[in-house]
């Protein structure tokens, strides 16, 4: 194992170059959350293995051979960009109003190089690499592609994602166990009254006024109806009401998320949910309609992979980090306890990218992070060997 490693980091150096190519290319032409047609050829070109599986209508499965039987490692990166106008100011910036600002050229990138380094060094197991789409929006394209039985069918039994983080100083790869990233569900609430004049507050039920408590009122979702060891979040993040100042529109609308870090707490906040906007609904006079749109589950890290894979991490000099969650969400989730076992990694960009968040308008990590990338995604492919990581 250690042989191996050292050899396959060496091929991967000499693969850094062509793959940092592939990266600007990428970052200079990205696709939209179901369109990644053209992005999904380029990278399969880039890998040189065939045209693989289609799955999720625009994503692929391509296998590297493995020289002993048994089950399959497979390394997933996402093929989908944002439709955010990019402020970077790099000649390989995207001016198509989408760009990538959440780092999937990069892992995209790194998932090419250590493939291409792997094809020179041999591989003990089965690799298989997933190039997912949809991963920014819903329906998610990892749902679709473990209930399309894919994975099953080539026999993968565990999924490695590795994900730039600008939260984590640079150099630092978090491997934690158990959970590390919320399940989110989205709901829209709207809240019926009575319109009318504004100078006559009297004759009206006001939706703006019981919208504006609504905000306030659902923090004690997260403040006082849910343990604060496992905390939630709830936001709004859009609302819309009236026409002019003078008039008491009828209606009044609330978008937002609620997020989560343990399971069993989702179907008791979903009803805290509902109690708050439609008690609240009634202490203004008014009525009200709420939307609930399903979206991730928690992202569970499988405890024994996130172990093995911390040594392979130290090895190849990174620093490792065991506490690191964050309550944003990813469909890699899905890859987590549906027949598969589930490894995301977080590679610390600390203040080089440029940006404090993802999905900034000038989030930009520098070349340097697509060997970062690459190297904590053959550190999870050497911990799914390790004893106990194949029955």
């Amino acid at each position: 194992m250690t042989d191996l490693a050292a050899r396959w980091r060496a091929a991967l150096t000499d693969e850094l170059p062509a793959a940092i190519e592939l990266r600007h290319r990428l970052h200079a032409d990205p696709r939209a959350s179901g369109d990644e047609e053209d992005t999904a050829r380029a990278v399969t070109a880039a890998l040189g293995l065939g045209e693989g599986m289609r799955v999720a209508k625009t994503g692929r499965l391509l296998e590297l051979p493995g020289e002993h039987p048994g089950p399959a490692v497979a390394l997933r990166a996402e093929l989908d960009a944002l439709p955010v106008a990019e402020r970077t100011g790099v000649p390989w910036a995207s001016n198509s109003g989408l760009m990538h600002a959440c780092g999937h050229d990069v892992h995209l990138a790194a998932l090419v190089a250590v493939c291409r380094a792997a094809r020179r060094v041999g591989l003990p197991r089965r690799l298989v690499a997933v190039l997912q789409p949809r991963e920014e929006t819903s329906p998610p394209g990892a749902l679709d592609i473990v209930e399309s039985g894919a994975l099953e069918e080539l026999g993968v039994d565990t999924v490695i994602g590795a994900h730039v983080q600008p939260r984590l100083a640079h150099n630092v790869v978090s491997a934690a166990p158990g959970p590390v990233n919320a399940s989110t569900d989205e709901f829209e609430v709207v809240l019926h009254g009575q319109g009318g004049h504004a100078g006559y507050p009297h004759l009206v039920r006001d939706p703006v006024l019981a919208l504006s408590q609504l905000v306030v009122s659902l923090q004690q979702l997260a403040s006082r109806r849910i343990d604060p060891v496992h905390g939630a979040v709830c936001t709004v993040g859009r609302i819309k009401a009236g026409t002019a100042a003078n008039v008491v529109p009828p209606t009044a609308t609330a978008q937002g998320s609620l997020r989560l870090m343990r399971a069993s707490d989702r179907d008791e906040a979903l009803e805290v949910l509902a109690e708050i906007v439609h008690s609240t609904a009634r202490a203004y006079g008014c009525t009200a309609d709420l939307h609930l749109s399903p979206g991730e589950p928690v992202l569970v890290n499988d405890p024994a992979l996130a172990a093995a894979a911390q040594p392979w991490l130290l090895d190849g000099g990174a620093d490792v980090d065991v506490d690191f969650r964050s309550f944003g969400a990813d469909d890699f989730a899905h890859y987590c306890g549906s027949g598969t076992r589930g490894l995301m990694l977080f590679v610390g960009l600390g203040d080089t990218a440029g940006a404090r968040s993802l999905h900034d308008e000038v989030f930009l990590p520098e070349d340097a992070a697509v060997g970062q990338v690459a190297g904590a995604l053959l550190a999870g492919y050497l911990a799914a060997l390790q004893p106990g990581g194949y029955e």
